[in-house]
């Protein structure tokens, strides 16, 4: 019955919603475009005045939808920093839409006097909870390592985000794991978006138009993982002319290629384009020279990113595009293990603006495969793939201030797991899974107050569990510079990874879904005996803080949160027996495939940023606090780290900015590890009870103490970039970087080899030049 409940209430929706709109009055909307490039100019502020003043603000698409507009004749007007003033008489007529296609020219002279940000209105408009907004003019402020900026590196600072290392690092978003991270490219969902370094993403920045982090709390229209969410949307190619970009440096090289396939005869005139990315990186052979101090046998990274799209524009707005792409990476960590993956997919989206119809269109299908092999020591291979198809078709329908925004999904996946621990006792599972999911979000604007309550309807077909999710998210503008926020929910997942929380270095990142070999109880730190009912990993979200405005270039912004993670499920690396009928008796935590556990993950992050002319500032305080409980103990999670700070300061100066000097610096508070308590001698009993104990010959093996219950060294780190601009004419320009990485060389622990004592360290110095040329 869900199966087809859940669609027939869209359709229905779909239909009935248009029928809303107020008599006697007209909507105007339509798309905002940058005129040199054809692509669309996002969170641009537009304005329609007459006897009244409406006002809106472009999306991801550059749409903008001002509806219960009086009839009578009006200026639409966009005023946007390093664009001309665009003005455009249209009339409003009764019961109508108005569909207007707007071309913005690059400002002649820069107004350094008057400075027009949406930054305010978006604040002022959205609730806004734990969302951070990217683009890559933001993401080029830090400085560019392996003379590259990379979202990556920016990921870092962004409030509420814990980074375990240079090295084989992970990104941990306010004390949730990797797994539990949705991570969208062109809607399509993505299984391990870094590369081994650390350093870089498969996100190159010159195909970024703009990425949402949202860190704690996020709305209806997002489901399926129970920490936070990265939604990455890439530029199409250019609609007027052939452009591109090549670039080297000491890390890596890469080219972009783009521009009309079908040139668009005049603005407002369909069009068609393509966009080709490509990104090699040759560390692991450069290193052997420039950077033989850090290893002598090289630094053993490498990776290759391909990307590609092609974009289908009508005349009123609407598109469709395909996209595709191929991400390899490989880590070979001498004596220890080798590592690779690859990832591969292609999938289309569209936009679609019906005529007469005030409703907005949205949809994507896609399809990718995702495997991974470790080969580590005499262990037997550890192999890990998924394969996953996703679709979704939403709506967005505008009333004034307000906004409804529902729609449905379908997720399919695949996942093969075979994994051996260190005992050598394996898990081998092949699973598939069915997702089916519907949302109802609907934004309001009263008075003062803008409100955000929303519904899932997360079904998983596959364990017949249905999960209903309510969302809520509010802003309060109290004045016109101090705004208080808040956001809370419910959330479910039935993806897990093979890794476990518990390890220091999480080098294979494998995943299966839908795991039966659980307990069936788990008990809390509290004593409490729960029954599991399904294998699903749930999570209760809490947020609230608030946003004030210091002065027009600064402001601060200060968020508190609790996450409740009620059922968190992990490899158990504690299995000794098979479940089988001849070890019923065994506990299920020695003879299970996986544990379920209980946690909680709260603190605050402090952001204050200022912004003006060519100066950029970024200050970021965290404070966090995360725990587990097993049934057993209680421990802190590896990425348990108490207080992190970066400051981050941009500066550009010269002729036409032509420079840019910029810096980062880090700390982290060290993370938790497991102490040797003392070692032994571990027999094989090679012959089995015929083992002469006297003469036989074993093992050195460590006696762990208390999980967790030591802390490693605190993390310390400073990056620096001087970056040199000449533009050559109006579409060629020459750059070059210069970045130092980890400028005082300081020792920050990758790990400590427990029989040896020896410590290995993250990056030394790394000093990097990269150039590049664009036309």
């Amino acid at each position: 019955m869900t199966r087809t409940l859940i669609p027939r209430l869209v359709l229905l929706c779909a239909l009935a919603l248009p029928l809303l709109t107020l008599a006697q009055t007209g909507t105007v909307r339509g798309f905002v475009y940058d005129e040199s490039s054809g692509e669309p100019s996002i969170f641009t502020p537009v304005s329609l005045r007459g006897a009244a003043v409406h006002g809106a603000q472009t999306d991801v698409n550059g749409y903008f939808s001002i509806s219960k507009v009086a009839p009578g004749n009006y200026t639409l007007q966009v005023i946007y920093l390093g664009y001309d003033t665009l003005r455009k008489a249209v009339e409003i007529k009764a019961d109508q839409i108005l569909t207007e296609q707007l071309y913005l020219k690059k400002g002649s002279i820069q107004m350094l006097a008057v400075e027009v940000s949406a930054e305010k209105q978006k604040a002022q408009n959205n609730v806004r909870v734990g969302v951070t907004k990217l683009t890559p003019k933001q993401i080029e402020r830090l400085p560019a390592i392996g003379g590259q900026a990379d979202l990556a590196q920016y990921m870092q600072v962004v409030p509420g985000v814990v980074f375990t290392g240079d090295q084989g690092g992970q990104l941990y978003i306010r004390g949730g794991s990797p797994v539990q991270n949705e991570v969208l490219l062109d809607g399509m969902t993505l299984y391990n978006p870094f590369h081994s370094i650390g350093l870089f993403s498969v996100f190159d920045n010159d195909i970024i138009r703009n990425a949402d982090i949202i860190t704690a709390g996020f709305n209806a229209e997002y489901g399926g993982r129970i920490s936070s969410v990265m939604d990455i949307t890439t530029r199409d190619g250019n609609k007027t002319r052939l452009s591109g970009k090549v670039a080297a440096s000491t890390f890596a090289a890469k080219g972009l290629l783009e521009g009309p396939l079908k040139k668009q005869s005049a603005p407002g005139k369909g069009s068609s384009s393509f966009l080709l990315n490509f990104k090699h990186s040759y560390l692991d052979q450069t290193s052997k020279t420039l950077y033989s101090y850090a290893d002598s046998a090289g630094l053993p990274y490498k990776f290759t990113d391909l990307y590609g799209k092609i974009s289908l524009n009508a005349a009123n707005g609407s598109k469709v595009n395909f996209f595709g792409f191929n991400f390899t990476d490989g880590a070979g960590y001498r004596g220890i293990s080798d590592l690779d993956w690859k990832n591969w997919g292609a999938g289309t989206n569209f936009v679609l603006v019906p005529s007469g119809s005030a409703v907005l269109i949205q949809g994507v299908f896609a399809l990718s495969n995702y495997k991974i092999e470790l080969l580590e020591g005499d262990l037997q291979a550890r192999t890990s793939s998924i394969n996953n198809f996703n679709a979704g078709l939403n709506f967005k329908y505008f009333s004034g201030n307000n906004e409804i925004h529902y729609g449905i999904e379908v997720t399919g996946v695949k996942t093969d797991l075979s994994f051996y621990n260190s005992l050598g006792y394996g898990i081998q599972q092949e699973k598939v899974s069915t997702e089916l999911a519907g949302f109802l979000n609907y934004k309001l604007r009263v008075g003062q107050l803008v409100l955000d309550p929303g519904i899932r309807l997360q079904y998983y077909a596959t364990l017949a569990v249905l999960s209903p999710e309510p969302r809520f998210g509010f802003k309060w503008n109290v004045s016109d510079r101090f705004r208080i926020k808040g956001a809370a929910g419910i959330y479910s997942q039935n993806l897990i990874a093979t890794n476990n929380d518990r390890d220091v270095v999480n080098l294979f990142y494998g995943f299966v879904t839908a795991p039966d070999d659980i307990p069936k109880t788990l008990t809390t730190a509290d004593g409490d005996v729960r029954e599991i009912k399904d294998p699903l990993q749930r999570a209760n979200h809490l947020v609230g803080g608030f946003e004030y405005d210091l002065t027009p270039k600064a402001s601060i912004n200060i968020e508190g949160y609790y996450k409740d993670f009620r059922q968190v499920t992990n490899l158990n690396r504690e299995k000794l027996y098979n479940d089988t009928p001849e070890f019923i008796n065994q506990p299920d935590e020695l003879k299970k495939d996986f544990i379920v556990e209980t946690g909680s993950a709260y603190g605050a992050d402090m952001l204050l940023k200022y912004e003006n002319k060519g100066l950029y500032l970024w200050v970021v305080y965290s404070l966090n606090f995360v725990d587990r409980f097993d049934g057993i103990q209680s421990y802190n999670p590896i990425w348990d780290r108490r207080n992190n700070v970066n400051l981050v300061a941009s500066q550009t100066f010269g002729k036409h900015d032509s420079w840019k000097v910029s810096a980062r610096w880090n700390y982290g508070s060290g993370f938790p590890f497991t102490q040797n308590q003392g070692f032994y001698e571990k027999l094989p009993f090679s012959d089995g009870i015929g083992t002469d104990i006297n003469s036989a010959n074993g093992d050195l093996a460590v006696i762990y103490g208390p999980l967790n219950g030591g802390r490693l060294t605190d993390y310390h780190r400073m990056d620096l970039g001087v970056t040199k601009t000449w533009k050559l004419d109006e579409h060629q320009v020459v750059q070059l970087d210069l970045s130092v990485t980890n400028v005082y060389d300081r020792k920050n622990i990758f790990y400590r080899d427990r029989l040896s004592g020896k410590e290995v360290y993250q990056l030394p110095v790394l000093p990097s030049v990269g150039f590049s040329y664009t036309f």
